[in-house]
């Protein structure tokens, strides 16, 4: 494994946090680390309990009756050591269910169970890394999940499962550790996203605006990575929530998942660092925009920046509700792969009048557009009109001025829109030199504006693993990337001629 550059302090306002252990580069590695535990993700249908892939429960584990895909993934080192030898020997077995594909009350116990057993097997490690773990549960025990957690959690296992050695704090607080702390991976192709407990990534502060990313391999080993150059004993930050979303979206989101209301400069900002993710235009004036006289209040009145107009948060929540909806479902009439660029840009244009022209719901509309424009049929690369080139290349720029602020550095998102944005670069340079537009010069910088762009691109995205889409795209770009540094501008010319 690489150096672990990471080094952990302790406040009393945030408890546990982490710092750089020396000078780093943007992509370079703090730290790789294995899961304590893993398992499914709370209210998930059926899956197999080796592999997590979809099953219709006909196959059960012949040792505890359980479902698994085949007799292979039942001696899941995973599943063999950990569930399947409690369930066999208490008796505690899977009661089928009418439709394999509702949610799976019976699963909730599996992960728990899993941290809990892991415990035992590395107590070391329990009491170095996940007992000091943050699990709310003073918050946590007025709320519905501490009463569904002991429903199907805490009473199953000290009940049907006879694991009466583990105490109903210590499984409440245990159900809290995974739920505050652990993070979504896609172990299997075409399987569910189970969750992970990674200590060391745990301990990073949030911030709505990261200095790190990470990527879970297949084998659910993590690597932290910086997006960004940091210094010695600079704190590391990651993003416990979507960084697209808008304040008030994002802040209920931690409330209410991390238990946790976030006070960074982003969320103190009523602009959002500039960006104006979450402002709308007021619909009293032409000039202003609405934003909020207390960010970090949920509460507090929005205010036109031109006129007297005000409105309440709650009003504002329901404008992003309405259009979140509408973006939930902008498929669902779409018979046609070409028709979902029309629903999106449909839907672009209706909202153009309500929200700021770099509003959070404009950016997402924004992302799906330009990675639409070019791969699908109708709308391939080559056979688009100067015009959606330029269409496309406006939806990137706009995408990576938001970006540039709010997920800078070396990140999956921008590495995928700088490589979206290569290709129309240069397709409008060889059709503005075709039409004698521009000269041979101007031809030439536009090319190696367009190299940089693609160049960045695959530094980025060949820092993912190769098997992803991320990486794939990176090191295919790679043949690419030469072409244009070292023939194409000829290639361009003698074609010319």
């Amino acid at each position: 494994m690489p150096e672990n550059c990471l080094q952990v302090l302790k406040n009393d306002k945030v408890g546990r946090y982490a710092t750089a252990s020396k000078d780093l580069q943007a992509g370079d590695v703090v730290f790789e680390e294995e899961p304590f535990a893993y398992g499914p993700k709370s209210g998930h249908p059926p899956m197999c309990l080796g592999c997590y892939l979809p099953v219709d429960c006909s196959y059960l584990c012949s040792k505890c009756s359980w479902p698994v895909c085949n007799a292979q993934c039942q001696e899941n080192a995973t599943h063999a050591n950990n569930e399947c030898k409690v369930f066999a020997e208490s008796g505690a077995k899977f009661q089928t269910m009418a439709d394999p594909t509702d949610i799976c009350l019976q699963f909730e116990c599996i992960t728990p169970l899993r941290v809990l057993l892991a415990m035992e097997a590395n107590k070391q490690r329990w009491d170095s890394e996940v007992a000091c773990m943050q699990s709310h549960c003073e918050i946590r025990k007025s709320k519905p999940i501490w009463a569904f957690n002991q429903n199907n959690v805490v009473e199953y296992l000290r009940g049907p499962c006879k694991l009466t050695r583990f105490s109903e704090e210590l499984i409440h607080r245990v159900c809290g550790i995974l739920d505050v702390n652990s993070f979504e991976a896609h172990p299997s192709t075409g399987g569910y996203s189970i969750r992970c407990l990674y200590p060391n990534l745990a301990i990073l502060s949030h911030n709505c605006v990261a200095n790190t990313t990470h990527t879970i391999f297949q084998d659910l080993k993590v690597q932290c990575r910086t997006s960004v150059p940091l210094k010695k004993d600079q704190e590391l930050y990651s993003s416990y929530a979507y960084t697209i979303l808008p304040t008030l979206v994002r802040r209920a989101y931690l409330e209410e998942s991390k238990y946790f209301l976030c006070d960074c400069l982003r969320c103190k900002d009523a602009t959002e660092l500039g960006t104006h993710l979450g402002t709308l235009k007021c619909s009293k004036c032409d000039n202003g925009v609405l934003i909020s006289t207390e960010p970090l209040n949920f509460e507090a009145e929005w205010k036109c920046t031109h006129c007297d107009f005000r409105t309440k948060a709650t009003a504002v929540r329901r404008v992003y509700e309405a259009i979140q909806m509408e973006l939930d479902n902008v498929d669902a009439n779409v018979e046609e792969p070409a028709e979902a660029i029309e629903a999106r840009e449909t839907l672009y244009r209706k909202y153009r009048s309500v929200m700021h022209p770099r509003n959070a719901y404009h950016t997402m509309l924004r992302l799906s557009l330009a990675q639409m424009y070019g791969k699908l049929d109708g709308y391939i690369i080559e056979d688009l009109p100067d015009l959606l080139l330029e269409r496309k290349v406006e939806l990137c720029m706009q995408i990576l001025e938001n970006l540039d602020v709010i997920e800078p550095g070396y990140t999956r998102t921008r590495g995928l829109i700088l490589y979206e944005l290569h290709a129309p670069l240069i397709l409008i340079a060889k059709n503005l030199y075709k039409n004698a537009v521009i000269t041979k010069e101007e031809l030439k910088r536009k090319l190696n504006e367009a190299a940089e762009k693609l160049e960045e691109a695959v530094k980025i995205l060949c820092l993912e693993p190769e098997y992803t889409q991320e990486g794939m795209l990176g090191r295919n770009a790679k043949p690419a990337l030469e072409r244009i540094k070292e023939s194409f501008f000829d290639e361009i010319l003698n074609a010319d001629l």
